[in-house]
């Protein structure tokens, strides 16, 4: 009879405890934890853009803007995420390793997580009743998809190929930021 392998599952509390001490950091998936891998100077640039602007848009306010080393976790899919940039402005959304309930989220889109942010992270984020936006950024080309969710409920998606001009409201702040704002000083490499 062939031999087995088990993996012991990581509980929350010993995932939480680990990455407050560990030199990398990991996302975290129904007990299972997956290193991240570093970023390209691309992918710096676009969140610190979009963090940028962001966190001009809140000043004064009692929301939070976090870029790539703030979680979220999404209680109905077992699991927690570090997004490349995200918003809550919920008053009750206190967790200082973590956030429960953002308005909004981006993620720069890298090879080798692409196909993780457009599938199992949508899904994921599409959870958290508190999410109105959810931003997926290239890298090598100047284009954002956008999914938002209106007051019903209902979610929509939309491209913004080259330029154009995205509103979010997150009561109490409310932003236009154009792609030519998210893109500034981002070098595209030739093809």
């Amino acid at each position: 009879m062939p031999a087995t392998a088990t993996t012991a599952l990581l509980s929350i509390d010993e995932y939480l405890d680990g990455e407050q001490y560990s030199a990398i950091r990991h996302e975290y998936l129904a007990g299972q934890v997956y290193a991240m891998a570093g970023a390209s100077e691309q992918h710096n640039r676009l969140a610190g853009n979009v963090f940028f602007h962001l966190r001009a848009a809140t000043r004064g306010t009692a929301c939070g803007v976090f870029i790539n080393d703030m979680k979220v976790r999404i209680a109905a899919h077992d699991s927690f995420y570090y997004p490349d940039v995200l918003l809550t402005c919920a008053a009750d959304d206190s967790e200082p390793f973590y956030k429960t309930a953002p308005c909004f989220i981006a993620e720069v889109l890298s090879p080798s997580t692409e196909l993780i942010d457009r599938r199992e992270k949508l899904l994921a984020y599409r959870t958290l009743p508190s999410l109105r936006y959810y931003l997926l950024i290239a890298q090598n080309q100047r284009l954002v998809e956008l999914y938002r969710r209106d007051d019903a409920g209902d979610w929509y998606y939309q491209v913004y190929p080259e330029t154009g001009e995205l509103e979010l409201n997150c009561p109490p702040v409310q932003l236009r930021i154009t792609l030519a704002e998210m893109y500034e000083d981002v070098a595209m490499a030739a093809v």
